[in-house]
């Protein structure tokens, strides 16, 4: 889409390699955002989801840097960017609701069941 809006539009030059890097920096954001993501996920540690929602939040906002303030906006390049930005927000919410779960029970907040001491059988007393 930037090589497009570079090549059709008077796309200014000095704008054009901050906004190229910018997506760069997103692209590695995201992919280290899902691969601490589903680590914490699957080892059920609050670290990786901790990182993870603190990427995500940068994430969000260099997608709201796309959403509002790029030089060359597009019809549908505003709408891509704005649902975006709606899906980041619920997944903030839900890591959030994830995380605090998870330490609620990696802190002890669920009780243990508590185990009723079991009598051997009568035969077993009888060898």
């Amino acid at each position: 889409m930037m090589v497009y809006k570079s090549q059709v539009f008077s796309y200014p030059d000095r704008f054009l390699a901050p906004d190229l890097a910018l997506l760069c920096i997103m692209a590695i954001l995201e992919a280290l955002r899902l691969f601490l993501g589903s680590k914490g996920n699957l080892t059920e540690e609050e670290a990786p989801l901790g990182l993870s929602l603190v990427i995500t939040f940068g994430s969000m906002i260099l997608s709201v840097y796309f959403l509002i303030w790029q030089t060359v906006q597009l019809t549908y390049a505003k709408e891509t960017w704005a649902r975006l930005h709606v899906c980041k927000n619920l997944l903030l919410l839900l890591l959030f609701v994830g995380l605090s779960a998870l330490g609620k029970c990696l802190s002890g907040g669920r009780k243990e069941q508590e185990t009723l001491p079991v009598e051997a059988p009568s035969f077993i007393l009888h060898l």
